[in-house]
């Protein structure tokens, strides 16, 4: 039997979408079979489960209908009408629209709901958007990094390439909407006649039939495929951002676009630097000698190498310095950000009798 997808995330079912994106970040950490320990199975089906439970649409439909949710969904059982649009597109209300400041909203809707029975419209609706995580390292942001997702989601089906016919099937053209694609169907309501233009059942809006529809996605051309998508990172991108790839979402039906698929970028933190802007900061700290009588310090850079810097004497606790170019690349402009190093004074908390007396000697001095 299958796990449930809220048992994989380890979450509750009335989890909020930022507590199901924090289970998920975690366990895709743990497991990314990159990793030392990682488990590729484990991990997608934890990416499975998370790009069900983040889409409030299909979450709604695993809800109701379990892990079936997906055939369900598509046989036109129920789910409400598809698509993020007016859900009265494709209907042809006649003499009630536009007339008399006649509005479509607000009760109205839920009126028109009520009289379809809550059925979907199977209009041709753009593929499901999907939004996933991934982790770089705080280096990583300096440099273009490549990162490999893996994703079950609906895609063209690999065996029939969308035609929904089985291999050396013949083809004809739909005997119930003529080869059209769609039907129009006229439902009696209180406010008259109202008529919809819905995606043909039969040969589902293809507008041909087949004498032996393809196995692998029972006719509906597009099946649940797994793939692996490379995306390139780019340099100077920041904790948080989200790169959009176009077309690389889910598979739309019959002659519509796929969606995007959004990949949101999380930066582990570093021991030494924070991120400010497109500048790199950090602190080193340096002796009393070397303050008031200046000095030359190796610092660390982000690449891991160490550069000399010069301190002038009478240098001050908590004094910035700058190193031109030293941060990170902009992905607005040219050049990159600064390196600010943060000097303070490390004051010694034990002393020897010959370093305590010359201490004391200093303040006897004034100093």
């Amino acid at each position: 039997m299958a796990q449930d997808f809220y048992s994989l995330l380890g979450v509750s079912k009335s989890a909020s979408q930022e507590e199901i994106k924090k289970a998920y970040r975690k366990l895709a950490h743990k497991y990314h079979p990159d990793k030392v320990g990682g488990d590729e199975k484990k991990f997608k089906e934890i990416n499975e489960a998370y790009q069900s439970l983040s889409n409030s649409e299909k979450r709604a439909q695993y809800d109701r209908f379990g892990q079936t949710f997906d055939q369900s969904s598509r046989s036109g059982g129920g789910g409400g009408f598809s698509g993020g649009g007016n859900p009265f597109e494709g209907f042809d209300f006649g003499g009630f629209s536009g007339g008399g400041g006649f509005g479509f909203s607000g009760g109205m809707e839920d009126m028109f709901s009520d009289f379809f029975g809550g059925g979907r419209s199977r209009s041709r609706g753009r593929g499901h958007d999907i939004q996933v995580d991934v982790e770089i390292d705080f280096e990583d942001m300096v440099k273009e990094t490549i990162r490999e997702i893996h994703l079950r989601k609906r895609m063209v089906c690999s065996e029939c390439h969308g035609s929904g016919g089985a291999k050396g099937s013949s083809s004809s053209n739909c005997s119930e909407c003529g080869g059209a694609g769609q039907v129009r169907r006229t439902v009696q309501t209180i406010l008259g006649p109202i008529s919809q233009v819905m995606v043909c059942q039969k040969c589902r809006g293809k507008g041909k039939t087949f004498s032996s529809v393809c196995s692998k996605c029972r006719g509906e051309g597009i099946a649940e495929e797994e793939e692996t998508i490379r995306v390139t990172i780019p340099a100077g991108i920041n904790d948080g951002q989200t790169l959009s790839l176009s077309g690389k979402g889910e598979a739309g039906e019959q002659g519509s676009s796929p969606g995007d698929l959004y990949v949101t970028v999380h930066v582990r933190k570093h021991k030494h630097f924070k991120r400010e802007g497109s500048d790199l900061h950090s602190s080193i700290h340096i002796s009393l000698s070397q303050a008031v009588l200046g000095d030359r310090v190796s610092v660390e850079t982000l690449g891991g190498e160490e550069i000399i810097m010069k301190v002038p004497a009478g240098t001050q606790s908590g004094e910035l310095f700058r190193i031109r170019e030293g941060g990170f690349p902009s992905l607005e402009r040219r050049g990159r950000g600064d390196h600010i190093v943060t000097v303070t004074l490390a004051v010694p908390k034990k002393l020897s009798r010959d370093q305590r007396r010359i201490i004391e000697s200093l303040r006897d001095e004034g100093l």
